[in-house]
């Protein structure tokens, strides 16, 4: 695969567009070390007529947000027939979607918090469940738009019916899960390490702690049991499977052990295009599972494909 022409799509126009430039400029700059001619696409609305010209042998495809991971771009990548790295087009709109992806998770036995889906106008007066509960945009990434309510408050927060919110009007309202915060990656059929994230300074891993220096640390391997390290892999890897991803993926979990050492594990999402620069989650697990950096984007680039 070394000399192929990879396109690597950065940027974007969702709000996580400073996320994806980071990502796209690390990935662009590792390949382009592993021999690869590559092209950075800063994407716009004439990605499709732009990649149409560029006719590149695979796309390495670094957005995040809507439009990026939600099925739009794959399908503009299957409609130019050009390869692609992680999940396709049906894959990842489902686990863009919060709700629905719940609903999957459920149905393979994989424990999901309980929740219901509301326009954000018609959470007024009474909480819709009993505190404390979370907040947050059906179809988002990178905690935007998270707002959690304590036991203590007696209304909702103003900002989810403000015409400052900015994540549309469909939200998920769902139990908050007290504990510690692990996640665990795939890479094509097998589960990779998993790693307890420790927000630094934070209430939970929002924007905050995920992308700003100093804001979380990751420990891998988590310091847990052996048995529930490795009920977190199968679980990682069945959610990866019945949602049907492809290449890479990274789910995220709560678990509580306030009160006993068994505890209570909660899957919460998936994520299909999780970020990708050297310490970022899931390029650390491959590097604990002795990928380099560089081996492991090679890895992708092998695995892309159409009809994922």
């Amino acid at each position: 695969m070394g000399g192929k022409h990879v396109a690597v799509l950065l940027g974007g126009f969702s709000s996580e567009r400073p996320v994806s430039l980071s990502s796209g400029k690390a990935c662009a700059d590792a390949l382009d070390a592993e021999g690869f001619q590559v092209t950075r696409v800063d994407v716009e609305r004439d990605v499709s007529a732009r990649l149409a010209d560029l006719k590149p042998d695979v796309v390495f495809n670094a957005l995040h947000g809507p439009f990026g991971e939600d099925g739009t771009i794959q399908g503009i990548l299957e409609y130019l027939r050009i390869p692609y790295t992680h999940s396709g087009v049906l894959a990842s709109a489902l686990a863009m979607d919060k709700s629905r992806a719940k609903k999957v998770a459920d149905g393979a036995g994989i424990p999901v918090a309980d929740s219901r889906v509301m326009n954000r106008f018609a959470i007024t007066g009474e909480h819709p469940m009993k505190p404390p509960y979370v907040v947050k945009p059906v179809r988002e990434g990178s905690s935007f738009g998270v707002v959690i309510v304590k036991e203590d408050q007696a209304h909702l927060p103003q900002i989810i019916t403000s015409c400052e919110w900015r994540y549309g009007d469909e939200v998920l309202v769902e139990r908050y899960i007290y504990g510690r915060e692990l996640t665990c990656g795939v890479m094509g059929d097998t589960a990779l390490g998993v790693t307890e994230i420790v927000p630094q300074g934070h209430s939970f891993y929002d924007y905050d702690s995920k992308y700003a220096e100093g804001g979380s640390k990751h420990v891998i391997p988590a310091k847990i049991s052996p048995n529930l390290y490795q009920k977190i892999q199968t679980l990682a890897l069945r959610a990866h499977q019945a949602i049907g991803c492809r290449g890479v993926s990274r789910s995220d979990f709560r678990y509580d052990d306030r009160f006993s050492e068994e505890g209570e594990l909660i899957w919460l999402e998936i994520n299909t295009q999780p970020g990708m620069t050297p310490t970022s989650l899931v390029p650390e697990m491959a590097a604990h599972a002795g990928y380099s950096f560089g081996e492991f984007l090679r890895w992708m680039v092998e695995d892309a494909s159409c009809l994922r």
